[in-house]
């Protein structure tokens, strides 16, 4: 392949020289002033032959690009350009079913492909050797979904560990083929993977190969049924493929795809005899009472194929007055209609025709409009919006063409259109109105932005901003009842592909203000939910939106939510880039509340980015707007984002006080989320100004709301701020527990920087405990996960207590140069306090070394940064590390001053190790 491609380069470019060289002689042919040398004065001599030159070789350039082209799909994958999925267009999303769809009473026979099926997986089983992948495939409409699905329920019991059927969309009229990173996607949350461990990304390739991985680790052991339907190509469904041999993948596809160490279980048209037997069971009629001839040449005539031989039976079947001699002039007929189709498509295409018009006037409309419908399935509440009739009437219609074989049920009332039938309803929709579809996406999309807006009620927290109305008349669409957060998320899951569906062609029909409001409506639950990087798509499309509409205020709320986002994926610089331009937005059209809560989120961001003088301005500006717009949960938020702010700085008394009012007002809201968060920020502060019962108990109750909430992310902090303060007042035990818990749930969860911060303190407890090596393992690992995060309070914390383990280790080379690049991030970020810690550990290490004079530089510069900002215990380890330097150079009257201040301090803040070890250090410095 490359050397073909770098032949046809060389020919290009040797192709581009010559004609350069003969338009030169062209050009110059009759001048008298530029000669030529040798061979090439010949051809300036003779000027039309060098036209005839240069139009010769321009077309053999021409000829050869031209083949070029020609061959280029050919030497591509067979799976397509990402198109809108992969590039700059709405997110898409696979349709997962957490079980098998029901099996069809069309199904018939199939012995021999089961029976080879069933021997595959039986011998495989029996003789501890993996399962092979199954690819089943075969021609539209012979039935390869049906036979994965029959054979998947005989087959349920051998895989107890579950079975899940995606529908990968590789030939579905009207759909782009579902991309391997999306079904991952699908597939790790219907695993129950929570969201902030489902990988994200801008580079794709690497985020469907971690999303593989944790895909494959979630399977691994299991004894899992897996059913790939309708797949495209083996690139695309190779990423979803189970590592653990236990696991049984059936595959369907037109195609013929190329795997390894596969099982292909060719489907074939049924045999003449069992599609007759079909139509008999089918038909409803005695079998004496029906010419097999007869039926034999219905069979024939649609080709053998399961789906039209169903079809014609279930005419017959709703016709008692016609006998099968009737039927066959009608599919006869309906042939000669559709002669201008290939054989093969005429064939089913004839059996659809004649079932189509068979039906009701309303009943033809209500099929027709299925093709307009972008979804992968739907119920009777879209159905009726789909066909402008009520949920009662729509429900019939369902129903109706179920039994006419025109549409496949699956449970919990969904209904879905196999790929032919769906591209027959899309040609009859083509043939009628072509100002239909457009209604008809409006019709469901409206449809869809009332049941957000009840889902939505279980989800955003009272009084935060909820996402907007949807359009007038919305109140008499008929909306499924969401009566509790778990109905609601569960809507929310399943119509995902088919909201996002909508969106997509909504955006292809330019009907921008639907994609505006369905990506609004759908932002809390993929804030929640996600995948992050689905969200992020779906906000670039409704953003893109907005700008060709010229709505600002709707192009400001699409960025807000774009940065939101792109916060919890950790891409700081584009969060604050899409929130600064939101609050521009909001600004240039007076709202006021949308620039509060665009500063208020980037606030957050540069509070992260340790920005603090920016996040504190925009807090500061964010709370001045809420409380001019009387937005009281707005200022709660304000509040207590500006103390954490005020606590990262120093700033104790500033950071208390803020948080109290915060505190007052989630309180008097209601909002015990928001209640919980201020607790245990206070319970933070007051651990650093040493008042240590009050920040356990603070601790305490914000870890009970926690549990009351079910939010297990904010138990992990709250337990690692717990197990600090039992540290500090000597508890190692106490304190591995409770880091050890919180690490569990961080893991469990993937809250990265959570986790990173457990296994810190972890390290440093094992430092405590007596263990410096396996603090230095520990430590590293945190500090390696701090920056990758590129979290640069947790990198410095992580480099001070590194090089405390560094110092127990008699490392002193690491542990000063640990020192010091901790010390210049926290003098960048203004943290005083663990400033003066690492000043305190740093002087250590010079005390244990007999640089006693440097030590106790430290040692000041520590204690004159912790009384600054009212850090009690930091100013108690620096007056004992300056005692113990005076003690140990000018004597017991020099360092006593120091080392009793300490004391006084230590049993003050409750730390009785420290000041046990001083009245130890007294009493034998006295003797």
């Amino acid at each position: 392949m490359r050397m073909r491609r770098g032949a046809a380069l060389a020919v290009v470019a040797g192709g581009g020289a010559v004609t350069t060289m003969l338009v030169g002689l062209v050009t110059n042919a009759v001048s008298e002033q530029s000669r030529w040398p040798s061979w090439l004065g010949w051809l300036q001599n003779h000027p039309w032959l060098s036209f005839a030159l240069l139009g010769l070789i321009t077309a053999a350039l021409t000829a050869f690009l031209a083949v070029l082209d020609d061959r280029r799909p050919a030497e591509r994958s067979p799976h397509p350009a990402p198109g809108p999925d992969g590039g700059a267009g709405p997110p898409g999303a696979a349709l997962v079913l957490r079980s098998l769809p029901r099996d069809t009473s069309a199904f018939t026979d199939r012995s021999q492909e089961l029976e080879a099926l069933v021997g595959s997986v039986s011998s495989a089983q029996e003789t501890g050797t993996g399962l092979p992948v199954h690819v089943i495939d075969g021609m539209p409409g012979v039935g390869k979904t049906a036979f994965a699905v029959h054979a998947g329920h005989l087959l349920a019991d051998r895989f107890p560990d579950g079975q899940l059927f995606v529908n990968l969309g590789g030939h579905t009229p009207g759909r782009s083929p579902v991309q391997a990173s999306e079904a991952l996607a699908s597939l790790l949350t219907v695993a129950g993977v929570p969201t902030q461990q489902i990988p994200v990304g801008d580079d794709a390739g690497a985020v469907t190969e971690a999303r593989a991985a944790l895909w494959r680790s979630r399977l691994a052991g299991k004894q899992t049924l897996l059913i790939l339907d309708n797949a495209l190509s083996y690139r695309q469904l190779e990423p979803l493929l189970p590592g653990t041999s236990e696991c049984l993948v059936l595959v369907t596809s037109r195609r013929r795809l190329a795997a390894r160490e596969e099982v292909v279980l060719p489907v074939a048209a049924l045999p003449p005899e069992h599609a007759v037997d079909l139509f008999v069971r089918l038909c409803g009629r005695p079998p004496d009472t029906l010419d097999r001839e007869t039926v034999g040449e219905l069979a024939r005539l649609c080709g053998h194929l399961p789906l039209g031989v169903s079809l014609l039976a279930a005419r017959l079947r709703n016709h008692p007055s016609w006998d099968a001699a009737d039927l066959r002039a009608r599919l006869v007929a309906a042939r000669d209609r559709l002669g201008e189709l290939r054989a093969g498509e005429r064939a089913v295409a004839a059996a659809f025709d004649l079932s189509y018009q068979d039906l009701a006037p309303e009943r033809q409309r209500f099929f027709r409009m299925l093709g307009h419908y972008p979804g992968s399935d739907l119920d009777a509440y879209s159905g009726a919006a789909l066909g402008a009739v009520t949920v009662t009437e729509a429900q019939e219609q369902l129903d109706a063409l179920y039994d006419a074989h025109l549409i496949d049920e699956h449970p919990g009332g969904r209904y879905q259109l196999h790929d032919l039938l769906r591209d027959y309803a899309r040609a009859l929709a083509a043939e009628g109105d072509s100002m239909d579809q457009a209604p008809a996406v409006r019709r469901v999309s409206t449809y869809y932005l009332a049941a957000l807006t009840a889902a939505n009620a279980h989800l955003v927290r009272g009084g935060a901003t909820a996402p907007p109305p949807p359009p007038a008349g919305t109140a008499q669409v008929a909306a499924p009842p969401l009566e509790s957060r778990t109905a609601a998320l569960s809507w929310l899951e399943h119509e995902r592909p088919n909201i996002l569906a909508c969106i997509r062609r909504a955006d292809a029909l330019a009907l921008h203000d639907l994609v505006v409001g369905l990506a609004a409506g759908m932002a809390p639950f993929l804030r929640q939910s996600g995948p992050w990087d689905q969200a992020v798509g779906l906000h670039r499309s409704a953003a893109d939106a907005a700008r060709r509409t010229g709505d600002q205020r709707a192009l400001a709320d699409a960025l807000t939510e774009l940065g939101v986002v792109r916060r919890f994926m950790a891409a700081y610089p584009e969060a604050s880039e899409a929130l600064s331009e939101a609050a521009t937005r909001y600004d240039a059209v007076g709202d006021r509340r949308g620039k509060a809560d665009a500063l208020n989120q980037a606030g957050i961001v540069w509070y992260l980015t340790a920005d603090n003088d920016a996040s504190a301005r925009a807090q500061t500006e964010a709370l001045a707007l809420y409380r001019e717009v009387g937005h009281r949960l707005g200022q709660a938020n304000a509040l207590a984002d500006l103390g954490m702010v005020r606590r990262q700085t120093s700033d104790f008394d500033a950071a208390v006080e803020a948080q109290t009012e915060a505190l007052s007002l989630y309180r008097e809201l209601g909002d015990r989320y928001g209640e919980a968060n201020s607790l245990r920020d206070l319970g933070v502060v007051h651990a650093l100004m040493g008042e240590y019962e009050r920040a356990a108990l603070r601790h305490r109750e914000a870890l009970a709301l926690y549990e009351e909430l079910d939010d297990r992310v904010h138990q992990g902090y709250a337990l690692n701020e717990l197990g600090l303060v039992r540290r500090l007042t000597g508890d190692l035990e106490g304190a591995r527990a409770a880091h050890s818990q919180a690490l569990e749930h961080f893991t469990e969860l993937g809250e990265r920087f959570g986790r990173a911060t457990a296994v810190r303190h972890l390290g440093v407890v094992d430092r405590l405990a007596g263990d410096p090596s396996s603090a230095v393992r520990v430590l590293t690992e945190s500090l390696e996960a701090f920056r990758s995060l590129g979290s640069r309070g947790g990198e410095a914390v992580a480099l001070g207590e590194l090089g405390a383990a560094h110092t127990a280790c008699s490392e002193r080379a690491v542990a000063v140069e640990a020192f010091g690049q901790s010390i210049d991030i926290l003098r960048t970020l203004g943290d005083r306090c663990a400033e003066a810690e690492v000043l305190n550990h740093w002087g250590t290490l010079l005390r244990t070394a007999d640089e006693l004079g440097a030590a106790r530089g430290r040692f000041e510069q520590a204690l004159t940064l912790a009384r600054a900002v009212r850090c009690p215990l930091e100013e108690a380890r620096a007056l004992e590390g300056m005692g113990r330097c005076d003690l140990a150079s000018a004597g017991p009257d020099a360092a006593d001053p120091s080392l009793r201040e300490a004391l006084t301090l230590y049993r003050r803040l409750g730390v009785a190790a420290p000041a046990d070890a001083i009245e130890r250090l007294l009493v034998s410095s006295a003797g």
